[in-house]
């Protein structure tokens, strides 16, 4: 009975992408009626379950942190994708999704997904144990990162509002790229122990033994999987997009809710796989998710941009009103004590929701 219980969960998530890829072909490009967008929606759920799972496939074969980096690169270069694709559909309102979808990223990723798991982890096992070392690093990166993108385009004036110049564009974007290979190479190849999880007793922890091993043609079949439901998760996101932007406007919301909803759906996957970690006392996984996705949605996003705004008409608006600014600064300030003792109590984790919270809030009426 259970292994053909187990047999009819791999079918399952299987079969999901290749029906969101299905879906995705017959509804590009078209206005969606209520009923498709319902169909479209359940659907999309899915691609997410089954990225998850096609996502920790592949992270226990090649373990930590290249699965963590896996799942994070992936859903940010289709990210990218989106993010392009509906900017050169979106005319003047286009100029500041990037911005919006990016920011939005980031403080999902650092206060949401970092504060959920921390929650769960310590309210689970007592404390949350990570190390601080990779973390303390990643976070740095992500800091330097949303500073030179997000917040110097407000101040500079080379160029009248909130935008950078072309040199200056270029300048972000290549040291985006730069940043991001140096942190990568830190994370795989030189301090590779930094970004393993810990035990208790701050012990190394470098093979996973909750689960067989899964052979390579497995894993190579769930990279298959995964790339196939990332597409259909963030494809179908924009499916659903016109649906959401009426919506929003329906309801007298700001336009950046929209950037909100959207960096919602296509970090799902990333945000069930790390909740999981933080319930297996994995804590510095769940912290390689978020703090890696925020990593790759600002040092990919801000490089693809640039190049695209060559042929995108209209401004490429990236830089942070004041209270987003204060909003990122708080977070960096509350996220480096955090990191710094390299454990955490519930406390912290609510601290890091309750500034969620409020980005939300502030989101929806500002």
């Amino acid at each position: 009975m259970i292994a053909r219980l187990r047999a009819l969960a791999t079918g399952w998530t299987s079969i999901v992408p290749a029906l969101a890829i299905v879906l995705l072909a017959f509804t590009w490009g078209r206005n969606l009626p209520g009923a498709v967008v319902g169909i479209v929606t359940v659907v999309l759920a899915g691609a997410v379950l089954a990225a998850v799972h096609h996502a920790e496939v592949v992270a226990h074969r090649v373990g930590e942190p290249f699965g963590s980096l896996v799942l994070a690169v992936a859903v940010t270069i289709i990210e990218v994708a989106l993010i392009v694709t509906l900017m050169a559909d979106g005319g003047d309102k286009g100029s500041t999704l990037a911005r919006d979808t990016v920011f939005a990223a980031v403080m999902i990723t650092c206060n949401g997904i970092v504060g959920i798991c921390l929650l769960v982890a310590s309210l689970r096992h007592g404390t949350a144990v990570f190390n601080p070392e990779g973390t303390g690093a990643a976070l740095a990166t992500v800091a330097t990162l949303a500073t030179l993108s997000l917040v110097l385009p407000t101040f500079t004036t080379s160029k009248p509002g909130p935008e950078f110049s072309g040199v200056q564009l270029t300048f972000a974007a290549l040291s985006s790229l730069v940043l991001y290979g140096l942190f990568v190479t830190t994370q795989t190849v030189r301090h590779r122990d930094y970004f393993l999880p810990i035990t208790r007793q701050g012990e190394v922890i470098t093979a996973d033994t909750h689960a067989e091993t899964p052979t390579a043609r497995t894993a190579w079949i769930s990279l298959g999987l995964l790339l196939l439901a990332l597409i259909g998760v963030v494809g179908l996101a924009k499916g659903v997009s016109p649906t959401i932007e009426s919506g929003v406007e329906a309801a007298g919301l700001h336009h950046a809710v929209v950037g909100v909803i959207i960096a919602l759906l296509v970090l799902l996957p990333e945000t069930i796989a790390a909740l999981r970690s933080a319930r297996r006392d994995r804590v510095q996984t769940s912290l390689n998710l978020a703090l890696g996705s925020a990593m790759a949605s600002i040092g990919l996003t801000v490089p693809a941009v640039a190049l695209a705004s060559i042929w995108l008409s209209g401004p490429l608006v990236l830089g942070l009103g004041a209270v987003h600014m204060v909003l990122l600064a708080l977070t960096v300030v509350v996220a480096s004590l955090t990191v710094v003792p390299g454990r955490a109590t519930p406390l912290q984790g609510g601290v890091h929701l309750v500034l969620f919270a409020a980005y939300l809030e502030l989101a929806i009426n500002p």
